[in-house]
């Protein structure tokens, strides 16, 4: 990892998302330096769904070459529900599927624009790459994997609901 320049850092520490917002700016800065591989969602998810963006990959400014992935599941399905299965079931199982197949699509750079913030230009980004492989995009992260839904949210949308109701 110390040869391909990572750039490593805990989440939950508020010090290293700054430290490390500063790291990626200078890295960008650089131009003999090569472009940094994000996974925005924080998470791997069922294939059918593009998940809420972390920010913080899109408040660094720089250009942004957004790729879509989806897995092809007629030949095995490489989503791990850790909630269901344990990791030895997993590699079991995607060791004995036929393959693991997935369509790959690298579409065109996207660029902030001015008076975009960084939650708005995630999302145009989310949906450019959603419309691409055919996916629905979600408002929430990939924290709902493990964690119960706030009460707050439900109330929310039960709100939503009654008014269309």
């Amino acid at each position: 990892m110390q040869t391909s320049q990572h750039v490593l850092f805990e989440r939950s520490e508020m010090k290293d998302r700054h430290l490390v917002r500063k790291r990626i700016r200078e890295h960008i800065a650089d131009k003999a330096k090569l472009p940094i591989l994000i996974f925005p969602e924080g998470t791997c998810i069922n294939n059918t769904s593009v998940m809420m963006f972390k920010k913080g990959s899109f408040e660094v400014g720089g250009t942004i070459h957004p790729v879509a992935i989806k897995y092809d599941a007629r030949f095995g399905d490489a989503f791990w529900n850790s909630t269901k299965y344990s990791m030895l079931t997993y590699i079991f199982s995607l060791l004995t599927s036929w393959a693991v197949v997935c369509n790959v699509w690298y579409l065109p750079p996207m660029v902030k624009e001015e008076e975009e913030d960084a939650v708005h230009f995630a999302n145009r980004v989310k949906a450019v790459i959603a419309a691409q492989a055919g996916m629905s995009m979600l408002p929430w992260d990939g924290g709902l994997k493990r964690k119960k839904v706030k009460e707050s949210f439900k109330e929310e949308q039960q709100k939503k609901y009654c008014q269309i109701v």
